[in-house]
């Protein structure tokens, strides 16, 4: 495994490693979900899916200083290579081990407020503000959609609307190269 492991799971559209449905002011928003777990050898892939993503949350482990230490790096290249609309929260993970914490919460903060991302800590093995993350995460893009940001008639923003109740099914959600996303959402 690389030293500069830091996870990015992407709300991303076409990609149905997971998929979770939240309400957002009662609509339904499906998010689809793709996470590389920060591994190097999914680099090369990773920009390709950066294109079509209305939201990534980039993760590093507050057990692990190595891990944030290469969030700029991460950052750099999802920015590089996604639309500048895209929504980024910043996690530190696992923050049910706080004996053994490398990262301060404050330098997590920190480097959130620096970039312009949203920050929240969270952990994987007690489920600790998870939901809150991807909700939080939904929210912005659904308030970016609100405010006209994002171009609901462009896929290519990694957001469409659902064809079934189009004033209340915001799906995020998208398709590749014009083939339907799986799951059926839409």
């Amino acid at each position: 495994m690389s030293s500069n492991n830091v996870t990015f799971c992407y709300i991303y559209p076409g990609v149905e490693f997971g998929a979770r449905m939240i309400t957002i002011d009662g609509k339904q928003i499906k998010l689809q979900i793709w996470d590389t777990a920060g591994q190097e050898s999914f680099r090369s892939i990773t920009r390709s899916y950066y294109r079509g993503a209305a939201g990534a949350l980039l993760v590093y482990d507050i057990t692990r200083r190595d891990t944030f230490n290469h969030l700029t790096t991460w950052l750099e290249d999802a920015r590089q290579h996604s639309n500048s609309n895209m929504v980024i929260m910043l996690i530190g993970n696992k923050s049910d081990l706080e004996s053994r914490r490398e990262v301060k919460k404050e330098e997590g903060e920190a480097f959130a407020r620096e970039h312009g991302l949203i920050f929240m800590e969270t952990s994987a093995k007690t489920a600790s503000n998870v939901e809150e993350a991807f909700i939080n995460t939904a929210k912005e893009i659904y308030e970016k959609i609100q405010e006209g940001v994002f171009d609901i008639n462009n896929e290519a923003n990694g957001i469409k609307i659902g064809p079934q109740h189009a004033a209340t099914n915001a799906t995020l959600a998208g398709n590749q190269g014009g083939q339907q996303a799986g799951g059926g959402c839409c």
